[in-house]
């Protein structure tokens, strides 16, 4: 892999070195983060443009193992601790004019949601006790923990079935999609714990109910965090939950406009009542757009993710039969938040997915 390639993933501490000299800056610089992925990701990639290169299996093999590439996840999970907690002094202590207040939070979440839970997504795969230990903290702080049971058990089983909150339909706007998946994905979540602690004879409520832990966490961690700046700044600081719980809610929104994005309208056949197709690369909505691509993770090149879950983010690959998005996610999120405008673009493409498919297995039906 390039040097170029190694250090572009490093560009995803942009977002919120753009936050924090925002806020320091004061007035409209808190909207820097904003217009950076709004405005400037997005014609960075059309002017940088794709990336269809893959590393061969043997430079994967050996790539996959780079602790470096694992480092920068691991500083990830503490910088994003710190991160909340530096947000939670300064709402504390500021009273910024609700403007600029919006803006910095909506640029809060931006790093908390759009790239850290994109981390805990790529953590909360491996099979080191380590990692999977990130992705909950990391998942802790935007209140959404039972992703990691409802994605990994649930989403990459499911996804592209009825059966999935998390996939989106076809003409299905993207605030109902919201609706369904949130809640969804959260009863999904507790359906499968329920059915882990069943197999091991182990009751529901009891300690080793991982939802119940996930359900308390966050609001144990939002306590400390107010009780620790209460007593710093003397006073019962109510601001800090509030914000605290108002990141989370615009964190896992971006991940489930993202989620939308990556799955809109694909199914798959059903070759039994109840059966599924096995999960190949053309099951996903993929974007090779060099750029956005670093700051996520390569979470872009999804096809490869649901078909190979535990590969790594540097190997992903791409994979030409997939179905094409027209720009990255920083573009298409925008667009998913206007539905007619969305599925004008998306619903032929859509078709012409279908059409694909039906040619490559001609008595099928989809």
């Amino acid at each position: 892999m390039s040097f170029i390639k190694r250090i572009g993933f490093l560009t995803a501490f942009i977002i919120p070195s753009l936050t924090i000299l925002g806020y320091y800056f004061g007035g409209y610089w808190n909207f820097s983060a904003i217009v950076f992925v709004f405005i400037i990701l997005p014609i960075s990639d059309s002017l940088i443009g794709e990336d269809p290169e893959n590393v061969t299996d043997a430079q994967a093999t050996i790539l996959a193992e780079k602790f470096y590439y694992r480092l920068i996840t691991y500083i990830w999970t503490l910088f994003q601790v710190l991160f909340l907690i530096w947000g939670a002094y300064v709402i504390a202590e500021s009273a910024m004019p609700t403007l600029y207040l919006i803006a910095f939070i909506s640029s809060f979440a931006l790093v908390t949601g759009g790239i850290g839970i994109t981390v805990a997504h790529e953590l909360g795969h491996k099979k080191s006790k380590i990692e999977r230990l990130y992705s909950r903290i990391i998942l802790m702080t935007v209140c959404y923990m039972h992703f990691y049971i409802e994605h990994n058990r649930g989403h990459h089983v499911y996804v592209a079935t009825p059966r999935d909150p998390a996939t989106s339909r076809k003409d299905e706007p993207i605030y109902m999609f919201w609706f369904r998946s949130v809640f969804g994905s959260y009863s999904s979540a507790w359906k499968l714990e329920k059915a882990r602690l069943s197999r091991k004879n182990l009751r529901f409520w009891s300690i080793k109910n991982e939802m119940i832990w996930y359900t308390i966490l966050p609001i144990l961690f939002a306590l400390v965090l107010t009780m620790t700046t209460s007593l710093y700044f003397g006073r019962i600081v109510w601001e800090v939950p509030a914000f605290f719980f108002l990141q989370s809610i615009l964190a896992f929104s971006l991940l489930e406009i993202v989620n939308y994005i990556e799955h809109y309208g694909i199914v798959r056949r059903e070759v039994a009542p109840g059966k599924y197709e096995r999960v190949n690369p053309m099951h996903s909505w993929n974007s090779n757009h060099r750029l956005s691509n670093f700051f996520l993770f390569q979470l872009q090149r999804h096809s490869d993710h649901h078909a190979n879950a535990i590969k790594r983010y540097q190997v992903l690959k791409h994979y030409e039969e997939s179905p094409q998005l027209p720009s990255g996610y920083p573009a298409m999120i925008l667009l998913a938040t206007i539905p007619p405008l969305w599925f004008k673009l998306m619903n032929p493409k859509l078709s012409n997915w279908k059409k694909k498919v039906d040619e490559t297995l001609p008595n099928s039906t989809t």
